[in-house]
């Protein structure tokens, strides 16, 4: 076509269209940052829940741009409204400010967002892609396709039979590519739908490379598909949308998954003939996990995995800083060392370098989360810690939460114990563990079931409690508290001395140790607890009398 002919073609295929890219150019300038600072984006798709290599990758997108000065933002890619949820929008931000994953602007809920480079939600920008692509058609660098969905079947079937090396609209294959002015026009007068192309000037023969700022240097066949930048409806297709979207947004580092590798060389191609700067690429490994069954890797599943989802993390209670702390050990290798070096600083000041990403797949470990989490929680003062607790057994725990909310005071004497000290104890990985961890403090939850070592004989159990009943005072400091302890244990046949029991068994029934077990199953039905003389002052002197007293009737 000519160019006089092109200009009549984009009047005719976008009549509503009255604005030039210039104008989204001067709406959208370029960012004013420090040099070297870099914009990110995360884009993810409202189509199911939010996957926990989302959260990785929006971690990654947001630390990048943190330590370079720059900006990160989210943006919604809802352009496939077919695989679209009831406000799955909601399930990516909630779980986003759930593990503390915060953006610098884009969309912060549903219908809701923030910042000058909007909107931030694809269905919202749709003026945007036509004017670009009205652009392209009047420059000669697309073009309407009349195809029905069954000739472009058909003609897969033809280029497999013939042996074609890809499959695609390209080449002698692109029936509608060298479509006249006139016939373009019949058709649409006629009623026939359209979707239009990108006229691509690839060759099979030529290559491209591009670096990857996490596996370095790529080369790939060039673009030689005549790839659908519009809809029938004139909706984009994700290839097309993100480029304007990057472009306009002024994004400089597209990171994403390694399953976009094969998408660059058509990407590239659409940044090119829009007359846009390619921004850099860096592909992120898929998140992985070995299979229970065979024992190899492979990528978490939503079917097989219920960690697949954040949510999953958020009802077992996962604290934010736990799941960041461990997705950051899985993100980068020298993030456990920084961390040593660096002891109480917030995870996300880590200095983020996206060359000490893997290129390979990132092992997901729940054993291992669990670990880390169990020290993020030892760290945590016990404020922090029952607040936390409170929130979430009134979401997912409505009994715990009835006993806890009554005292809050009392909840956090008890999380305290054992806390604030040079060696704090880990029992706790997760607040869905703390009502079984607490259950002793509580009359409505305490088990007095126990079960006596199998030294100890009932009788001399008995004894012990009764024994203890009478010198037991709540108000006596620990030491005081510990030699009455020891007092007990001559008169009733036991050692204070832990040693001289080592070395002359059989002259004992047992040590001082074996008392405080039969007073410390007394008091909480559990042979191994934090700090006991702390758990009886949490307790009260009541609940110790009557605890140690009913054990003693029971025996």
């Amino acid at each position: 076509m000519t160019e006089q002919e092109n200009k009549q073609l984009a009047a005719l295929l976008f009549p509503g269209i009255d604005k030039t890219p210039d104008y989204f150019e001067e709406k959208y300038p370029e960012r004013s940052l420090p040099e070297g600072a870099r914009v990110t984006r995360f884009a993810p798709s409202p189509t199911g829940y939010l996957h926990i290599g989302g959260l990785f990758g929006a971690l990654v997108d947001v630390l990048t741009a943190k330590v370079s000065g720059g900006v990160s933002y989210l943006r919604i890619e809802d352009t496939d409204k077919k695989r679209e949820i009831d406000d799955g929008v909601s399930a990516i931000t909630n779980g986003m400010k759930a593990f503390g994953v915060h953006f610098d602007e884009g969309v912060t809920g549903f219908g809701t967002e923030e910042g000058a480079y909007g909107p931030y939600t694809q269905s919202d920008r749709v003026e945007i892609y036509q004017t670009v692509a009205k652009s392209l058609v009047e420059r000669g660098l697309a073009y309407p396709c009349f195809c029905a969905a069954e000739e472009l079947t058909a003609l897969r079937e033809r280029q497999e039979a013939e042996g074609a090396p890809i499959t695609g609209y390209f080449g002698k294959w692109a029936k509608c590519r060298d479509l006249t002015f006139d016939e373009i026009k019949r058709n649409i007068d006629g009623g026939k739908s359209w979707v239009l192309r990108f006229r691509s000037d690839g060759s099979e023969e030529k290559r491209i490379t591009f670096e990857d700022m996490i596996r370095g240097k790529i080369e790939m066949p060039e673009n030689i598909i005549d790839e659908v930048l519009l809809k029938s409806d004139g909706v984009p297709t994700y290839h097309f949308a993100h480029v304007c979207d990057d472009h306009f947004m002024r994004t400089t580092h597209v990171i994403r998954g390694e399953e976009w590798i094969s998408s660059v060389p058509k990407h590239i191609a659409l940044f090119r003939a829009c007359g846009y700067r390619v921004p850099k690429y860096a592909h992120t490994p898929q998140v992985m996990k070995f299979d229970d069954e065979t024992g190899d890797k492979r990528k978490l599943s939503k079917r097989k995995d219920p960690e697949a989802a954040v949510s999953y993390f958020v009802v077992e209670g996962f604290p934010k800083e736990s799941l960041i702390e461990y997705l950051l050990t899985i993100i980068s290798s020298g993030f456990e060392d920084w961390r040593r070096a660096n002891p109480g600083v917030p995870a996300l000041d880590y200095p983020f370098n996206l060359k000490k990403m893997s290129s390979s797949g990132c092992l997901f470990d729940l054993v291992k989360l669990t670990d880390v989490s169990k020290n993020v929680i030892s760290t945590m003062k016990a404020p922090y810690v029952a607040e936390n607790v409170t929130a979430w057994a009134k979401e997912y725990d409505p009994a715990f939460y009835a006993l806890i909310e009554k005292n809050p005071a009392y909840l956090e004497a008890a999380l305290n114990i054992d806390r604030e000290n040079p060696k704090p104890r880990k029992d706790i990985s997760k607040w869905s563990e703390v009502p079984a961890y607490l259950s002793y403090f509580y009359d409505e939850t305490f088990d007095p079931a126990f079960t006596l070592p199998e030294n100890i004989a009932p009788a001399d159990a008995k004894a012990i409690l009764e024994s203890y009943i009478e010198v037991f005072d709540i108000n006596d400091d620990k030491e005081t508290w510990f030699n009455k302890i020891k007092a007990l244990c001559e008169p009733l046949g036991f050692t204070p001395n832990v040693k001289e029991y080592k070395q002359n068994p059989d002259a004992f029934k047992g040590h001082v140790g074996d008392v405080s077990t039969v007073i410390r199953l007394a008091v909480t039905a559990r042979a191994q607890t934090p700090d006991l003389y702390s758990i009886m002052n949490v307790l009260g002197g009541d609940a110790v009398k009557a605890r140690l007293g009913s054990a003693a009737a029971s025996l």
